[in-house]
């Protein structure tokens, strides 16, 4: 059976991977940073679903909910993540917001995978994905949320870096874009509904091997630019 840790499962994009994952057998674990509370957001009472609670800007308490963990993680999926401040133009920046944003879509993906790198070796068949955007795509010259652009832009980099370094332990490392998804930070005008995405996530998820390890892919398993 695969076990997965979905980081932010409490709505949107991370809450519907925790949904699918659950309906195909798996064992899932889920953090939000408090206890979820929403009725239609709460799935806790699942019996395959174990509920963390920590902060992923929050290291300590990262590690402290790694150590609570026995069995081997087959799937990491870093989805957590921060639209930025509200001021967020070159010309008018937010710094301690930039800041926050940098250490929720930066930071974290690489600290959680570094505490749960002994619980991904003990897995048969490890994978990471961390959850980035083409809005960081280097080729992609508008300005506007900058600090959530310039956070993704910098995730790809780390994540290519650890895939490099995690390939001689047989770890694959990838990044996705999820597409414009109908979420409370995608809005409702946007291209797809959070079902699709989570499926055309879970499905590169399912089938990543070290062939494609350091990509950057489109939700429906495409190549995404850099």
């Amino acid at each position: 059976m695969t076990t997965i840790l979905i980081t932010g499962t409490n709505r949107g994009i991370g809450l519907e991977l925790a949904r699918q994952a659950l309906a195909r057998g798996w064992t899932v674990y889920g953090s939000a940073r408090a206890a979820v509370t929403d009725p239609d957001a709460h799935i806790c009472h699942h019996p395959n679903f174990h509920d963390l609670q920590f902060d992923v800007t929050d290291h300590a308490a990262v590690r402290q909910a790694a150590a609570g963990i026995g069995a081997p993680i087959d799937i990491l999926i870093n989805n957590a993540g921060t639209i930025g401040p509200k001021r967020q133009s070159t010309l008018d920046m937010d710094f301690e917001g930039f800041a926050e944003t940098l250490a929720v879509n930066t930071l974290a993906p690489l600290a959680v995978a570094q505490a749960f790198l002994p619980h991904l070796r003990r897995s048969k068949t490890p994978r990471i994905l961390t959850i980035s955007s083409q809005m960081g795509r280097m080729s992609y010259a508008k300005s506007d949320h900058i600090a959530y652009r310039a956070s993704k832009s910098a995730v790809n980099k780390v994540m290519q870096g650890l895939a490099t370094d995690l390939k001689p332990m047989g770890i694959a490392v990838a990044l996705i874009h999820p597409g414009w998804v109908r979420t409370d930070m995608g809005g409702q005008g946007a291209d797809i509904d959070a079902v699709t995405s989570a499926a055309g996530i879970l499905a590169l998820a399912e089938g990543l091997t070290l062939d494609g390890t350091g990509q950057f892919y489109n939700w429906d398993g495409s190549a995404a630019e850099w």
